[in-house]
Order: structure tokens, then sequence, then C-alpha cells
């Protein structure tokens, strides 16, 4: 796997996990806090700036951790 998968996968990773942590419905038994749902805003406000400027800080670790940039 490449950066960009890596960036991909660990962002849904997140999102729905801090989904199914913050959502209160009476089915959810994993229901922790509705604060849970401000990690999927940070997520998704983390992928809109990088669409933007192209800038992502988990691409910036992943490099340094030896993951390849292209296939």
């Amino acid at each position: 796997m490449i950066i960009t998968d890596w960036i991909h996968a660990i962002a849904g990773f997140f999102i729905l996990i801090s989904l199914a942590l913050g959502v209160d419905s009476p089915n959810n038994p994993l229901f922790v806090s509705r604060y849970w749902l401000l990690l999927t805003a940070f997520v998704g406000a983390n992928l809109l700036q990088f669409g933007f400027s192209k800038f992502c800080p988990l691409g910036l670790i992943l490099k340094k951790l030896g993951v390849p940039e292209q296939r």
C-alpha cells in the first residue's frame, strides 16, 4: 500500500469508530459520548483542507515511517 491508500484507510477507520462511539441510539451498545463526533468533524475538515492545500500531516508521518509514495 502507498501513502494515499493508508491515508484513506486510516481516515475511514477513524470516521467509523468515532461514529460508533458518538451516535446515541437505542440499538448502539458502543455509545460513549457525543463528543466523539468531534473526531469525525476533525477528520472531515482535514480531508477538506488537503483537497485545497495538498498538505496532510499524516502523509508526512507515513513518509518518515518509510511508506512508499508510488507503486
